[in-house]
């Protein structure tokens, strides 16, 4: 399904948006994040997919591989450790700490009686363990029913302690408010509430390092000039809304009124963003909310990254679970001219809205995607539950991998 946002506007970005998060934020948090050993240097591929633009019909598609950014296996490395650093800076300016130093480790004796606390539904948690690992805190992660064991242990594996609840997402993300309170802990969350906003702006910003790297790469590129967006559309995972609002935001100010046009993709079990566009404001998802695509398994948007979608996403989408295990297969199996991709179930909702609508004309032209357009895309996930990824895709990510390596060596 798809909705068209009546509220989107082809506008310079503003200024109230950019006093909380803009390009010269994300590029701080991207220098900062250069200094963490937890992520592989220098930026994640942009690979274009020929075979898979023609088979849409459209001019181009771009898929910016976050399955290469870390261990970690997703985008998520770049928002956690931003949002935990930026926590400690603020609360612990005397110790004299810097985001250099702190990322490196050296101060693990003056934060031993540090605790961080978030709800997660696999990605986020690993990512908050694996930063306060680095830094030294402690780090407690809260999970919900439907998160796999092979998540949690993938999780555990740095460090962190687990607490488990009954219910959604939605209710761990009330465990962990709950905890911290009673503890005197600090949640690190990557959705927010009220009362409760800056960190998940921290979070977002560090999020727009993808959108730099992809400016700078279309730059060196020369696919473009200083008023032409080298991109027309832009399909991104919803979730909570996070990974979206941190893309927008960095691309909205980018380019001002030659954006790209904005499609925000969900499950269609998981589609608070969806419902709220049509509700005009924030809105509960209308179905289960349980899904494949665990990382978009989500109930309640946030209401802080809605206010960066609500003016900018031109559109909302929904896709069911088998849509989604089709884009991961037709990723894995690649072409001739398409290097195959390791991405998870999560990681390709994009591209399962892309092929929704390029499958159906009227969608199509709804959202103006033609020809002549120019996609962009981000795998946001690899194999981050590698049985899972095994038995929807029926061959294990290593062999991918390989296939990946072959063909890049031709």
């Amino acid at each position: 399904m798809l909705y068209v946002n009546p509220h989107a506007a082809r506008a310079p970005y503003p200024g109230e948006l950019q006093d909380i998060m803009s390009i010269a934020r994300a590029q701080e948090s991207r220098a900062w994040l250069a200094h963490w050993d937890g992520l592989t240097p220098g930026s994640t591929p942009l690979r274009a997919l020929p075979d898979l633009a023609a088979s849409l019909g459209v001019r181009s598609v771009l898929v910016k591989d976050e399955a290469l950014r870390s261990t970690l296996g997703s985008f998520k490395a770049l928002g956690a450790p931003i949002a935990l650093v930026r926590l400690l800076l603020r609360e612990h300016a005397a110790l004299g700490l810097t985001a250099q130093s702190l990322l490196r480790g050296e101060h693990r004796d003056a934060l031993v009686g540090v605790t961080v606390i978030s709800a997660t539904d696999g990605n986020h948690g690993r990512a908050l363990a694996a930063a306060a690992q680095s830094i030294g805190c402690r780090c407690v992660i809260v999970l919900h029913a439907q998160v796999s064991e092979e998540r949690e242990q993938a999780i555990a594996a740095y460090g962190a302690e687990i607490v488990r609840v009954e219910g959604n997402y939605d209710a761990s993300v009330a465990a962990a408010a709950s905890l911290a309170t009673r503890h005197g802990w600090s949640v690190v969350s990557d959705t927010s509430y009220e009362g409760y906003e800056i960190i998940p702006r921290d979070v977002m910003q560090g999020y727009g390092t993808l959108a730099a790297e992809v400016d700078e790469a279309l730059s060196m590129a020369d696919a473009g000039s200083d008023d032409a967006c080298p991109l027309t559309h832009v399909f991104l995972q919803g979730g909570v809304g996070g990974l979206a609002a941190g893309i927008v935001s960095y691309l909205w100010e980018r380019w001002g009124v030659w954006r790209p046009t904005f499609v925000v993709v969900e499950p269609v079990q998981a589609d608070c963003l969806y419902q709220s566009a049509i509700a005009g404001k924030v809105a509960s998802a209308s179905g289960s909310v349980d899904s494949v695509m665990a990382g978009l398994a989500c109930g309640e948007a946030s209401p802080l990254a809605w206010r960066f979608l609500q003016p900018s996403v031109d559109a909302f989408m929904t896709v069911t679970d088998a849509e989604a295990v089709e884009a991961m297969r037709r990723l894995a199996r690649g072409s001739d001219n398409d290097v195959p991709f390791v991405a998870g179930e999560s990681g390709v909702a994009g591209l399962a809205g892309l092929m929704q609508a390029g499958a159906a004309p009227s969608l199509a032209a709804a959202i103006g995607l033609s020809a002549n357009a120019r996609v962009l895309l981000i795998n946001t996930e690899g194999a981050t539950a590698p049985q899972g990824y095994a038995a929807l895709v029926g061959e294990p990510a290593a062999s991918v991998m390989q296939r990946q390596q072959a063909w890049l060596a031709r």
